[in-house]
């Protein structure tokens, strides 16, 4: 049963299937080949069950909030702000590129969002500048990773629905890790510009007084983000009223600036449906399977094979990232996500391990899915900027930052108190 399941998988991933239909073709055949009930016909109370969820409502608020900072020009004027503050850096842009893309995360959401969002403002700084072109292309494609891993986060979402775990809880132990993975991607920058001076390019020159000038377009990414995490801190607001929250902060931010205009709203409007209509479709297809997986007995299979190996907590925890990195390098993020996180989490509760540490490595695999070939998707987000040479120099430029993300894992694994310290704050 599940080698038949993954050679259909990976033969609907060969035909280019797009995943949401993917994943339902998948369940369908599982459902012709195993099961004796017309495991189908509940794929409209599926599909009713999984949209009408609550917590699911946060996603088109994120979604939203992040077109809006992207339409109205406030992602350009941030970015334009960190770059007078980075140049003393050997590597300059390239740490701007980072911090900018870790203050975006903090108000998007997407990691899809935020590399498309700082790639499209710096891109043009390259041959400018004259930076190695592959490791300026690897800091906006992993810099955009970082979308998921600060809050807000959409990914932290589905898997707090998936395990039923608290999402203020994976949004506060997302911080710290969010901060330490953005400092070991500009060290990362460091010491290769340190390796190779002539890869950082032309330091931009600037002034106190030009710094100081640009410290107000600083300010309204930190007021969103507080307004979003403080408020569910505090315990005024659930996830998806702190998203709602963010959204009034940043069409407020956008009418002091005079850009909420009917065509903003309209763009970003347009934008929000495209990617919620996505988003949800993986999510009906994913539930959809899901539910089959399980009605067929495949669940129980494979945690019955897994136990039956007889591994240690820390064999179990090399094997799932071993699994994950793997997988991802072949299907899609989210998909990935809620395909098998349903299978994998209860295992790995039952070795020990808490929910909450656990979906923070699940999200820095995410991450890792996000800029490994040959389905990357920020790989071809940034490449697509780009609009000429070959994919291959964004994926030669990201490769050290693939390390980075695994030395990520290895810290949050030795020091889990990393995670762990904001969320039992909160509580205590």
């Amino acid at each position: 049963m599940i080698w038949t399941t993954l050679a259909i998988l990976i033969g609907l991933l060969a035909l280019a299937v797009p995943v949401a239909a993917g994943l339902g073709i998948l369940g369908l055949a599982l459902t012709e080949i195993y099961s004796r009930m017309p495991l189908s016909l509940a794929m409209g109370e599926l599909a009713w069950s999984t949209s009408n969820n609550f917590l699911l409502v946060a996603i088109p608020f994120f979604v939203l909030l992040g077109e809006i900072l992207l339409r109205s020009g406030m992602a350009e004027r941030m970015y334009n702000a960190l770059v007078q503050w980075m140049p003393w850096l050997p590597g300059g842009l390239m740490h701007s590129n980072i911090a900018a893309c870790a203050m975006f995360a903090a108000t998007s959401g997407s990691s899809v969002a935020t590399a498309a969002t700082i790639g499209t403002v710096a891109l043009g700084e390259v041959e400018k500048r004259g930076y190695n072109e592959r490791l300026f292309l690897g800091t906006i494609a992993a810099g955009g990773t970082l979308g998921i891993l600060i809050p807000p986060s959409i990914n932290m979402i589905v898997y707090g629905v998936l395990t039923e775990s608290s999402i203020p809880k994976l949004y506060l132990a997302g911080v710290l890790p969010g901060i330490v993975l953005a400092s070991l991607f500009s060290l990362t920058v460091l010491g290769f510009c340190l390796y190779r001076p002539a890869w950082g390019g032309q330091p931009i020159r600037t002034t106190w007084d030009a710094r100081l000038r640009s410290l107000p377009d600083l300010i309204p990414p930190l007021l969103i983000f507080v307004a979003v995490i403080g408020s569910i801190y505090a315990g005024w607001a659930t996830a998806t009223e702190s998203a709602a929250l963010g959204v009034l902060a940043a069409l407020a931010v956008a009418a002091c600036n005079r850009r909420l205009t009917m065509r903003v709203l309209l763009q970003a409007f347009e934008g929000t449906m495209r990617t919620t209509a996505m988003i949800m479709a993986i999510l009906v297809a994913a539930y959809f399977l899901n539910f089959v997986i399980t009605s067929i007995g495949l669940t129980g299979q494979v945690n019955r094979y897994i136990t039956e190996l007889g591994l240690t907590p820390v064999q179990l925890l090399l094997a799932v990232i071993v699994f994950y990195l793997v997988l991802g390098m072949f299907m899609e993020t989210l998909s990935m996500m809620v395909a098998t996180v349903p299978i994998i989490a209860p295992i790995m509760f039952k070795a020990g391990y808490d929910p909450i540490w656990f979906g923070i490595l699940i999200i820095l695999l995410m991450e890792t899915a996000m800029i490994t070939p040959p389905v990357g998707i920020n790989l071809y987000v940034v490449q697509g900027l780009r609009k000429r040479g070959r994919i291959d120099d964004v994926i030669i430029g990201t490769l050290p930052f693939v390390f980075t993300l695994m030395l990520m894992m290895a810290i949050i694994a030795v020091w889990p108190g990393l995670v762990m310290w904001l969320p039992r704050l909160a509580a205590g």
